[in-house]
């Protein structure tokens, strides 16, 4: 199926049949209704984030409605080091053999504050959990992914990655690396591997995020993270196996 027949795009129930796929931030929001859709899907989640009250709530949603049993693993990103990346690179190995989905939710947004004011500190907070852990993981994780018939990578991207914006600072920076980080690993894979790059903008989601951004915001007003899944399964997904290097909005 091309992109020009996403609109709409239905997916059947067993769309993630024997895949394993990992989502970054799974403990709520966006990544959580994620976890839960993929997993109602066929495919067995591992659930990543560093809240682990957060994640076993996810977990027990997933198995109370009957999907495969996630795998759970608690990491905060931001304090991460190599033995966590290891670690976990080794238990997706033991238990699943391979990964056929990798998807980089998790993020933070940092100060919306004028460059000429924005704290140090903060920047390189948020260019370390948004761009650089994307990195470390995906690197750490390839040979997994290699190991997959059909593997697809998600990054998360922004409208502020695309056309920057004042006051959004590093968070709309580390989305303009996201699309290059994307764009550069869907080069390297393109007809050598069976693993395929592409980024998502998710747009105005129900999110904690979002409601820090723009408290004033009716969130009623914008769609739920449940209503913005389609574009994440059909890359997820078989349909989306030809598409490589693009960067699609979920709404």
């Amino acid at each position: 199926m091309s992109i020009e027949g996403l609109k709409g795009y239905s997916p059947p129930d067993d769309l993630l049949a024997d895949r394993h796929i990992l989502v970054t931030g799974s403990g709520d929001g966006i990544g959580a209704a994620l976890a839960r859709s993929c997993a109602a899907h066929g495919a067995t989640v591992i659930l990543l984030g560093r809240t682990q009250a957060k994640l076993e709530k996810v977990y027990d949603q997933i198995v109370d409605d009957g999907s495969a049993r996630p795998g759970i693993f608690v990491m905060d990103l931001e304090r991460a080091g190599p033995e966590h990346y290891e670690q976990l690179s080794g238990a997706i190995m033991e238990a699943y053999g391979k990964l056929d989905g990798l998807v980089h939710n998790a993020g933070i947004l940092g100060d919306r504050s004028p460059i000429e004011h924005y704290d140090v500190a903060t920047w390189h907070r948020v260019m370390h959990v948004n761009l650089t852990a994307a990195f470390i993981l995906t690197r750490t994780l390839f040979h997994l992914l290699r190991r997959s018939d059909d593997a697809s990578v998600i990054f998360t991207s922004s409208g502020v990655g695309r056309k920057g914006k004042p006051f959004w600072g590093a968070y709309a920076v580390s989305k303009f690396g996201t699309e290059g980080l994307m764009q550069v690993m869907a080069s390297e894979v393109e007809g050598s591997t069976n693993i395929r790059a592409n980024a998502i903008n998710p747009g105005p989601t129900r999110t904690s995020m979002r409601k820090a951004a723009y408290p004033v915001e009716d969130a009623n007003s914008i769609r739920t993270p449940e209503q913005i899944l389609g574009t994440y399964l059909f890359l997820l997904g078989p349909d989306g196996r030809e598409i490589n290097g693009q960067s699609l909005d979920a709404q």
